[in-house]
């Protein structure tokens, strides 16, 4: 985890009144441990294997604190659950690929993107602050090839995938 981001919340807890606590600290350790995208049971899983007494409800406030704090961003990656994303800090117009067959998901950058938001939402009379597009696509090695090694994987960890609509 990069110092940045403990200083940042640190930062914040400070101006909230708040105190710093050794679970939070954990949480926000297992939060940023990986660049992948996490739901708050993800994170409860990776945080019970270091801290067995944190609890559900400790794990749900501090998402809500680094989030509140521009730490991390929730999204909809769909599945009917939030997802968060460590990621934005450091790529803040990034989007997401989808791949509704696998789950697997892919972020990208493109310019081309960020000039059409901005001249959209100039148009509209607004200024682009942020954006988030989510691309839902099919999975092309299952198609070509029968088979994809990112289902195979995602089925293994017992995550569940999106019914076909």
């Amino acid at each position: 985890m990069e110092s940045g981001i403990q200083e940042r919340l640190n930062e914040f807890i400070r101006r909230k009144g708040l105190r710093r606590t050794t679970q939070r600290d954990t949480i926000v350790k297992a939060a940023f441990s990986k660049d992948e995208h996490f739901t708050a049971d993800e994170l409860f899983d990776r945080v019970r294997k270091v801290d067995a007494e944190t609890s559900r409800a400790t794990v749900y406030r501090t998402l809500s604190l680094l989030v509140e704090a521009d730490l991390l961003r929730e999204i909809d990656l769909g599945e009917n659950q939030t997802t968060y994303d460590p990621n934005f800090l450091d790529k803040p117009s990034h989007n997401h690929l989808v791949c509704i067959d696998c789950g697997r998901v892919v972020e990208f950058e493109d310019s081309h993107l960020d000039l059409l938001n901005d001249c959209v939402t100039r148009r509209l009379g607004f200024k682009p602050i942020r954006q988030s597009i989510k691309i839902e696509a099919n999975c092309e090695q299952l198609r070509l090839k029968g088979r994809c090694p990112n289902l195979i994987a995602t089925r293994l960890t017992g995550k569940r995938l999106r019914k076909k609509r």
